[in-house]
């Protein structure tokens, strides 16, 4: 069986993203520090990253930007579908005549 994943909120992920930023110790220390994999922060810090970069809401809670975003263009891409479809059948209505 895996471990269960532990949920962090974003105060505690900011927290530890800034002890790393702003103090002398290297990843390794601060995440035997907290007592957490030191990938987890290393994952925290690109995030961060990327948020600031793009102007967006960092740790939003549950999952990340990039989850917002996919699932935002993989509706779109449903709705252009069917859209799709309604015009092939209108198409096709208007050929016949």
């Amino acid at each position: 069986m895996g471990r269960r994943r532990k949920e962090y909120t974003r105060e505690y992920k900011e927290a530890a993203v800034k002890l790393y930023t702003d103090g002398d110790k290297t990843l390794q220390e601060v995440a035997d520090e907290l007592g957490m994999h030191p990938e987890n922060i290393r994952r925290w810090l690109k995030e961060s990253k990327e948020g600031e970069a793009k102007g967006i809401k960092v740790f939003p809670g549950h999952g990340n930007p990039r989850d917002e975003e996919l699932h935002r263009l993989r509706k779109e891409v449903a709705d252009l579908r069917e859209t799709n479809e309604i015009l092939k059948k209108a198409m096709a209505i208007f050929a016949e005549k």
